[in-house]
């Protein structure tokens, strides 16, 4: 007897030949629309919010574009997940894992259709990844020991994540800055000690980096503009108690003396706090709450720079940098640890007012100002600064560096062939389809460069049969150049990234044989 119907009526089930179809096809249009943003001559998108605002960024880097897309095809979100893990991970290589992943389905799916097993692919897949990773661990170069040689490697790797991006003209400058940031924080990875401030107006290329700590607030009326060795009380406190504010509550007085009496007893109130606080000794209080007139004037009779209303992550930040703790009681002064710097003042950038502290204790932050004729352009400009600094933090740490511009790919693409003519049986199938799928990456960056990429690849597979050969594409001359004279790296950990984060995502979405779509669930007619 057959079972007539076993999911609900709206429930879709897709079997074994075409939910492979479907999960296959989803995979691959997502990879081809982040496709065209690879590599130095990629292209940007415009994304356009359907939102109130109908909001547009502009932007080519792969996380961004894909998480703003709302997605009904399940694989297709897989690779969407693995493109936020990178970037959360190592910063850089977002298009290069979706592409990638996209590419290694690509070839699958033609071995599905000569009848191999996806079981079959999937093992060749395994051992040519492993395959591939050795091939780079054998090729990778370790500066750390030698400071001069370790900090040129990471300008080379800052230019190369930059010329990507929206920053590629002024990749120089912005490199620089971003290496001198990340060495500032001396190996940790926590990115919170760089603060980026957007200022519209000016060029990138007045952009610059401040060794202080710079606070996007204006100094309040009658304070001091200026303080030298100033002690930082920075508090997350409410300061403007000084009027009789308990919602719906009644106070019934006889005559207006009492209403008199009762706001001057909440200013004694106010009053005393304010003493408490200056009683640590401190000339300049941050607040994150607001700071009433009244306080203010306290303040500015006992000399303090008070400053109102610093967003939550500019305080945690100048706490961090000053090296005081956010208090909110000031009872016990002596457990209260204050921060310090040698100077605070306005400073003006365009045509707004900031307040800039320097020679701060903790060496280790720095502000990066960002100049640009729109707000969309500095939107673009963060996001690429960001990237160059998560990679540059993580290769701080492991300073393991290859050549860039498709090397790698070559490299990792020539072991793996090698292997599959070593690997008996059907398996050595699909450890062929791995490595025509690590040569879709400098192909499609050739391609998106407008070259001839068949001829350029053709001819990079000749020139990587000679062993410890550096040739890459470059982009730029529109010829088969040498990396290491040309000085495009990157770092050996985006790469292992990619590569791995790849191999899984297709690892995946190549075991799927019935995609069920369950029912909505209905609202119940509540009458």
């Amino acid at each position: 007897m057959a079972v007539e119907k076993l999911f609900k009526d709206e429930a879709t089930e897709e079997k074994g030949e075409r939910a492979r179809m479907a999960s296959f096809i989803g995979a691959m249009a997502i990879a081809d629309l982040v496709k065209t943003t690879l590599g130095p001559k990629g292209m940007d998108k415009i994304l356009q919010s359907t939102g109130r605002g109908r909001s547009v960024t502009v932007t080519n880097d792969g996380a961004t574009i894909l998480k703003s897309l709302h997605i009904d095809n399940p694989a297709a979100k897989v690779l969407v997940d693995i493109s936020k893990v990178q970037d959360d991970e190592v910063g850089d290589g977002t298009t290069s894992v979706v592409v990638l992943a996209g590419e290694l389905l690509r070839e699958a799916e033609k071995l599905v259709n000569a009848k191999i097993h996806p079981m079959t692919i999937i093992s060749g897949y395994r051992v040519a990844a492993e395959c591939a990773r050795n091939a780079l661990l054998e090729k990778v170069v370790d500066n750390k020991q030698d400071a001069e040689k370790f900090k040129s490697d990471l300008m080379k790797i800052a230019m190369t994540t930059l010329s990507s991006k929206i920053l590629s003209q002024d990749k120089e400058h912005f490199a620089k800055l971003a290496v001198d940031a990340v060495m500032r924080l001396k190996g940790s990875t926590n990115l919170e000690a760089i603060q980026i401030i957007k200022k519209p107006g000016g060029s990138l290329k007045d952009s610059f980096l401040d060794e202080g700590f710079i606070l996007d607030k204006k100094i309040g009326i009658g304070q001091p503009k200026r303080i030298e060795n100033a002690k930082i009380l920075v508090a997350n406190t409410a300061m403007d108690t000084d009027k009789v504010k308990i919602y719906g509550a009644r106070v019934r007085v006889d005559s207006m003396s009492k209403v008199a009496e009762i706001e001057g007893a909440e200013k004694e109130k106010m009053r005393e706090k304010v003493q408490k606080i200056i009683a640590h000794g401190i000339n300049c209080f941050v607040n994150r709450q607001l700071i009433y007139n009244f306080p203010e004037e306290l303040f500015a009779d006992a000399g303090v720079l008070a400053i109102e209303h610093a967003d939550f992550d500019g305080i945690e930040r100048l706490a961090l940098v000053t090296g005081g703790e956010i208090a909110s009681t000031f009872d016990n002064p002596e457990s209260v640890k204050l921060g310090q710097c040698k100077l605070i003042e306005e400073i003006m950038i365009g045509e707004d007012k900031l307040i800039h502290f320097s020679g701060c204790e903790m060496g280790q932050a720095c502000t990066i100002v960002l100049r640009g004729a729109s707000s969309h352009v500095l939107d673009e400009a963060e996001r690429s600064l960001h990237d160059a600094l998560c990679v540059l933090s993580q290769t701080v740490n492991d300073s393991r560096v290859l050549f860039g511009g498709g090397w790698p790919e070559m490299v990792m693409a020539k072991a793996v062939d090698e292997l599959a003519r070593k690997t008996p049986g059907k398996k050595s199938h699909a450890i062929e389809a791995f490595s025509r799928a690590l040569l879709a990456i400098p192909t499609i960056i050739a391609d998106n460069a407008g070259l001839d990429s068949a001829e350029l690849v053709s001819q990079l597979r000749a020139e990587h049969h000679e062993e410890g050969s550096a040739a890459g594409i470059d982009v730029i001359s529109g010829s088969v150049g040498d990396m290491a004279e040309l000085g495009i790296s990157e770092a050996f950990k985006v790469k292992q990234a990619v590569l791995l984060s790849a191999t899984e995502a297709a690892e995946m979405i190549l075991r799927v044989d019935e995609i069920i779509t369950c029912a909505p669930r209905r609202r119940e007619d509540r009458m």
